[in-house]
């Protein structure tokens, strides 16, 4: 594959202001993506765009639209709204093209621009290579004549229609009545759609991360920081807490007790749900090379696969709709529910869990340990230059360090997408073996 010089593994990101996140280049993305998703029929084309609550959408959006329409593009402005939301309403809407404003996690100097095609999923690599191609162009090419420019228009139910989706999602002979749950939606994109389903649903909420100011998204809340919302599931004695990230494409839950739980034992707690219900797709679940190993255990003890995946929720997607299955994610907090779904949904996975709770009766602390997570360590460290993953030391530093393991753990060794650093990470059931095993294979990569 060519190197991209836009898009990285997840749309295109960067400092808001700043190559690539400029007004400019979101008018390039606009034209660009506009020309690729217009056919040739003459019927009107129609674009559908959401975003979160970061101060920068308000100039990234305006330029995203000024290069759709100018390509004879129509558009609908959802406003903020999660991204999983802008995958369903491009499919339900029949729209060429869904595109969400967003840097997911990041901070809010940060922002992004996803794009997703007519089926509500992530474009191939493929198709971001053209509109790469096409965006280099020159800026005067493939313009829609005065007659035919784009009509943009706002959708104002947006938000409510999301809503109805995900309470459909819920089991219907299931009530959330008699449950308190603390919700941190980060201040991001999720801040009114969350706690309203979950209100809707029966239960009493107690909302946190809702006061979005446009600089406040991601800080010190949601998922990426679980103990605000610990300490407020400790404080309410509430039964569960649910933190989303700024996008709401990820999930972090805490139980009563407010211990938090990770992606890996809530993809565990969905499967084994799933699976004895008889609704668990391609016997198994995916997730990537980073999913402890306790998970693959845990699944294994009642008969079902962990197919692992490179890191990235594209991938996992990937291999879901390869393999038919309907469950997978990453122990980020990344969970795709493809029943329900297009792309992660923190909500919707958030949902699933609370129906096991309610369907079982147990308390979310007696659910939330699937299974001993295998200690696992990771390392990152950092070079100057060359491919040390291909040196001979390296090399037989690995192999040592698996025969070590002896098939009672694992080792993932690769380069970092985003910085020059090798990160190595290594789980068994013996920490010291799994300490000294991550220190030789370190020590080798800085000798290079």
């Amino acid at each position: 594959m060519s190197k991209r010089a836009y898009f990285g593994t997840d749309g295109i990101r960067g400092q808001a202001n700043k190559h690539p996140m400029t007004a400019e280049v979101a008018l390039r993305v606009g034209l660009a993506a506009g020309k690729l998703f217009r056919s040739q029929d003459d019927r009107r084309h129609l674009v559908v765009i959401g975003k979160d609550t970061r101060l920068s959408g308000y100039m990234i959006e305006p330029a995203l639209v000024a290069g759709l329409t100018s390509v004879g593009m129509d558009v609908r402005l959802f406003g903020p709204l999660p991204t999983p939301a802008v995958a369903m309403m491009t499919r339900s809407m029949r729209a060429d093209l869904g595109v969400m404003i967003s840097a997911s996690h990041n901070n809010f100097a940060d922002n992004g621009i996803k794009l997703f095609g007519p089926d509500g999923y992530k474009l191939s690599d493929e198709q971001e290579l053209k509109i790469e191609a096409l965006m280099d162009e020159g800026l005067q090419e493939g313009l829609a004549a005065p007659r035919d420019l784009g009509r943009v228009k706002r959708i104002d139910d947006a938000q409510a229609r999301y809503v109805e989706i995900v309470k459909a999602t819920f089991p219907r002979h299931l009530s959330l009545s008699g449950l308190r749950i603390v919700i941190d939606c980060a201040n991001g994109a999720a801040y009114k759609v969350a706690p309203t389903a979950l209100y809707e649903l029966g239960a009493e909420v107690i909302s946190l991360g809702v006061t979005p100011d446009g600089t406040n998204i991601n800080e010190e809340c949601g998922s990426t920081h679980p103990d605000q919302m610990a300490k407020l599931v400790r404080e309410y004695r509430a039964d569960i807490g649910i933190a989303l990230d700024g996008d709401a494409d990820r999930l972090v839950i805490c139980d009563e007790k407010g211990l938090v739980v990770d992606g890996d034992q809530i993809m565990a707690i969905i499967a084994a749900a799933f699976a004895k219900a008889g609704a668990l797709k391609g016997g198994g679940v995916v997730a990537t090379v980073m999913s402890n190993l306790g998970l693959e255990r845990q699944l294994g003890g009642l008969g079902l696969t962990l197919e692992r995946t490179s890191v990235g929720d594209r991938y996992v997607m990937q291999r879901m709709r390869e393999g038919g299955f309907n469950v997978g994610g990453e122990q980020s907090g990344h969970l795709i529910l493809s029943d329900f779904s297009t792309t992660g949904d923190g909500l919707i996975a958030a949902l699933q869990v609370l129906a096991v709770m309610v369907e079982s009766g147990k308390p979310m602390s007696a659910l939330a340990r699937q299974f001993e997570p295998v200690p696992q360590l990771l390392e990152n460290v950092r070079f100057a230059g060359g491919k040390p993953l291909e040196a001979k030391a390296v090399k037989e530093a690995i192999a040592d360090g698996e025969a070590q393991l002896n098939g009672a753990g694992r080792i993932v060794v690769r380069a970092s997408g985003t910085e020059p650093l090798i990160r190595i990470m290594a789980e068994g059931d013996d920490p010291a073996l799994v300490r000294k095993v991550v220190g030789d294979i370190a020590a080798a990569v800085k000798a290079v």
